[in-house]
């Protein structure tokens, strides 16, 4: 079994209302869909704040283009695509 800790979390009325609604009709208890929610939300959080953290480190060690190179080759992409007359 996982091992779990207990967070009192405050929340506005009518969305503890809705996560009710939501587990009778899941047939969860809201604890349950809380506690998935919040895991689902910090999960994602860290994975974008670790990207941002590794990008300042590609741009700290020199690792990037500029957005005038960058735009350069998407239009050289462009135009080798487009038909010719």
């Amino acid at each position: 079994m996982t091992e779990s800790a207990t967070l009192t979390v405050r929340l506005p009325a009518g969305t503890k209302a809705n996560l009710a609604t939501l587990a009778g009709k899941t047939r969860r208890t809201s604890s349950f869909l809380a506690a998935e929610a919040i895991t689902a939300y910090v999960a994602r959080e860290l994975d974008i704040i670790e990207a941002i953290e590794a990008g300042l480190a590609d741009i700290e060690a020199g690792r990037f283009s500029s957005h005038a190179d960058v735009m350069r080759d998407v239009w050289a992409e462009i135009e080798a695509v487009k038909p010719k007359p």
